[in-house]
């Protein structure tokens, strides 16, 4: 049938040209790909354009007689391809309109000036084609007067020219509608690489990565998500991801672009090219292109083009100019501290944590001053139990961090607040501007969790654990996290729902299964327990784990000797793994239960092993609690003294170690009265988790609260504190203390003179601990007290 217009030039409308002789789509140049049925609809619209082509002309053109086929979805599936490619949409038509149940219309406005030359090359108007006869009818103008009649010609044309291209660029700056939205996500390739010097290798992608990495519009896809993306693909998880592979993940994970990138030779110098393509349609969106001018601008460059892209990606211009330091400032000059860097934090993705600081380390050779080298060393040490030096190099990040980016400044100021000086008020309004700031970043959404864990603030802590897995669904460690803060608010069912879809994704997630170790404990549930364990004991490397070799179960139980012989393990295991404070946790953790049992010998051995190891802050608070329990005031007093030299603004330090250990002090003489004053400053952060995953310091100032009452005979009062230990099983579960706490509230009902109520927590610690070593003090005690209620 005719369709009007047939098209034997390219017909253009806004960036498009569509040629139909050649079956090419266009766009700024770029040829899209588009299948043929689309394309015919386009053309039959744009022979028409502002009328209905109806369902049924379509229909016979593309589907003619005798054609049997599924017309309806056919043709809405060629429509749809169709406004996909030209970036249109049926609720919001620019382009292509739809008359419902009627057909369709081309809205556009058409471009009825001279076609384009190939790719976009400039071509004569017919006004400037007629110049040079105009002048050959001046027969009598002289060659003088025609030359200065040309040479006032290319003035005014270039002029023309330069104000038609400022025109241009101030409207697109203020009309142009922008390619990304701050709900999309962005994948980068890797760098194509042709110098043949592998320093830029890996190197010049991470400094692009750190480089948009300051923009809060845009959003990359973590290098976590694309290693499990990878994997599912059933490729390596260190794939290179040329544009082909990066194109596909996008797809994948639902981004809108990817990013490829490239460096090569202009003889000593170097040319960079940045092309944001869309993952859907294959069109270019936006690219940037700028030249080094040799190797030691490359970083300088590369900030340059990454601010421009930014920009064409439709970031504001004041949005691009506040976050956009550079990265040789925000980094280092180094491009070797750089390679260094990049090397690091590809081995601290992949939890290998020693690898990580020794490439941290280089980098900090290379480059002295290199806050975020320090910074990387220092979580690093984290991760790896040593305080610290997590410590010292958490405080020369700080004192470096003045030249480092936005998003960088705030991870070091909030990792100084946090872990070096540990003030977590600070650190909590940091971590929230963080957010405010960057508000997909999910990381800073999971730091900022843990800080109001810290805190005690665990509603607070569930919102941001849900949030940074919203915005990061393939994070390991932010199911565990997720998964914890349901623990510790005794919601196990929603609990066990996390755990069980984290395993799916992840059946060997460590962390996962030490979470479900827990649960199953507080479930009473020892087949699960004993399964988590013989996962534990099939790993090549499961030292770490939070139920190291079981030994927490076991002093819960009051079984004593296997909860020795499981410490000992366990510090064995990191002596071997060359993890002092480590060790010096399990010493110090241990020392604390057989304080409580009422073994001070022993526990004055493992306090005093446990401080010749570390003089880590939890550590000392552990070792001195111990000591404090087991009767020995000197020595506590002195470490006492020493946390309050040594942590002055530590929130840790001054509102929950410091007056518990104080008041255990005070008990030592007899004055609970003091005791239980101390402990008031306690009262807004005795729930509060303030130790790290190897020592457990949960809740002990209720404990030394309840014993301050029970000295002084205010049996009620004593009740109540013990019964806020068992109100919080997801808080307690480890620590002796919960099996302690039916003991203690059995004396304070007894005190009050409620034998009824005596009896059945006599009862229930006598339960909990009949597998227990028989000669344990605190058992024989118990034992003696519950005959008496008889």
């Amino acid at each position: 049938m005719e369709t009007g217009l047939e098209h034997t030039r390219p017909v253009r409308f806004g960036p498009f040209e569509a040629n139909f002789t050649t079956g090419e789509l266009r766009k700024h140049g770029i040829r899209l790909k588009l299948q043929d049925q689309p394309l015919q609809v386009l053309k039959m619209l744009l022979a028409r354009p502002g009328q209905l082509v109806t369902r049924e002309e379509i229909r016979q053109t593309l589907w003619p007689s005798g054609t049997f086929v599924d017309f309806d979805n056919g043709l809405n599936a060629a429509v749809n391809r169709l406004r996909e490619a030209l970036g249109d949409s049926a609720e919001n038509p620019k382009l292509v309109e739809t008359l419902h149940r009627r057909g369709y219309r081309f809205i556009g406005a058409l471009d009825d000036t001279a076609p384009a030359g190939p790719r976009g090359e400039l071509t004569a108007s017919p006004q400037s084609a007629r110049l040079p006869a105009a002048e050959s009818a001046a027969g009598t103008t002289s060659p003088g007067v025609r030359r200065l009649i040309g040479k006032h010609l290319k003035v005014i044309a270039a002029a023309s020219l330069t104000i038609a291209v400022i025109g241009a660029a101030a409207y697109f700056e203020f009309h142009h509608t922008p390619v990304l939205t701050e709900k999309d996500t962005i994948v980068l390739a890797d760098f194509a690489n042709t110098t043949g010097d592998t320093v830029f290798d890996g190197t010049l992608r991470q400094g692009l990565e750190m480089q948009l990495a300051q923009s809060p519009f845009l959003s990359l896809v973590s290098e976590n998500r694309v290693q499990q993306t990878l994997r599912l693909m059933s490729k390596p998880a260190d794939a290179r991801l040329t544009p082909d592979l990066a194109r596909d993940l996008c797809q994948r994970v639902g981004s809108k672009a990817y990013v490829e990138s490239s460096i090569a030779n202009l003889g000593n110098d170097y040319v960079i090219g940045l092309k944001a393509v869309s993952c859907a349609t294959g069109d270019l969106l936006a690219q940037e292109q700028v030249q080094a001018l040799g190797k030691e601008k490359v970083l300088d460059s590369l900030s340059h083009a990454a601010g421009t892209l930014r920009q064409k990606l439709g970031e504001s211009l004041s949005s691009v100019q506040k976050f956009d330091t550079p990265l040789a400032q925000a980094t280092t000059p180094s491009l070797e501290a750089l390679q260094a860097l990049t090397l690091a934090r590809k081995a601290r993705n992949n939890g290998d944590y020693t690898a990580a600081v020794v490439s941290f380390q280089r980098a900090i050779t290379l480059d002295p001053n290199f806050a975020v080298a320090y910074a990387g060393l220092a979580e690093s040490y984290v991760n790896l139990g040593e305080s610290s030096l997590a410590a010292a190099n958490g405080k020369k990040a700080y004192e470096l961090r003045k030249e480092t980016s936005e998003p960088e400044r705030f991870e070091i100021e909030s990792r100084y607040d946090w872990q070096v000086t540990g003030d977590l008020e600070k650190a909590r309004e940091v971590n929230e501007l963080f957010v405010q700031t960057y508000p997909r970043d999910a990381n800073a959404h999971f730091n900022l969790g843990l800080i109001y864990d810290n805190l005690g603030q665990y509603e607070k802590g569930l919102e941001q654990a849900r949030e940074s897995l919203r915005l990061e669904p393939d994070a390991e460690f932010t199911y565990s996290y997720l998964l914890y803060s349901y623990v510790i608010l005794d919601r196990l069912r929603e609990a066990q729902d996390v755990a069980e879809e984290a395993l799916a994704k992840y059946p060997d997630l460590a962390s996962v299964h030490a979470d479900l170790y827990l649960l199953a404990f507080l479930e009473n549930d020892s087949t699960g327990m004993a399964r988590q364990v013989a996962w534990k004991e099939g790993q090549k490397d499961s030292e770490g784990l939070p139920f190291e070799f079981d030994v927490y179960r076991f002093e819960c139980s009051g079984q004593l000797a296997k909860a020795r012989e499981q410490t000992r393990r366990a510090v064995a295991s990191a002596e071997d793994a060359k993890k002092k404070e480590t060790a010096a946790s399990h010493e110090a953790e241990a020392a604390l239960r057989e304080a409580l049992f009422g073994n001070r010998l022993e526990a004055r051995q493992l306090a005093t092993a446990a401080l010749q190891r570390s003089s880590g802050r939890d550590v000392q608070y552990a070792a001195a609690l111990a000591l404090a329990m087991a009767a020995d005031s000197a020595k506590p007093q002195s470490l006492a003294d020493d946390l309050a030299r040594l942590f002055p603004e530590d929130t840790i330090v001054r509102l929950n170690y410091l007056p518990t250990l104080r008041a255990q002090l005070a008990l030592n003489t007899k004055d609970a009265a003091k005791a239980i004053e101390m402990l008031r400053v306690t009262s807004s952060y005795e729930l509060m988790t303030p130790a790290s995953t190897f020592l457990s310091l949960n809740l002990y100032p209720l404990f030394v609260r309840g014993q301050a009452y029970l000295e002084t005979n205010q049996g009620s009062e004593a009740a109540s504190e013990f019964q806020k230990i068992l109100d919080h099983r997801g808080l307690m579960v480890f620590e002796p203390i919960g099996a302690l706490a039916h003991l203690q509230l059995g004396r304070a009902y007894a005190m009050q003179g409620n034998r009824e109520k005596a009896h059945i927590k006599y009862q229930d610690f006598l339960t909990l601990w009949k597998d227990a070593d028989p000669d344990i003090p605190i058992l024989k005690q118990a034992k003696a007290e519950y005959a008496k209620l008889q």
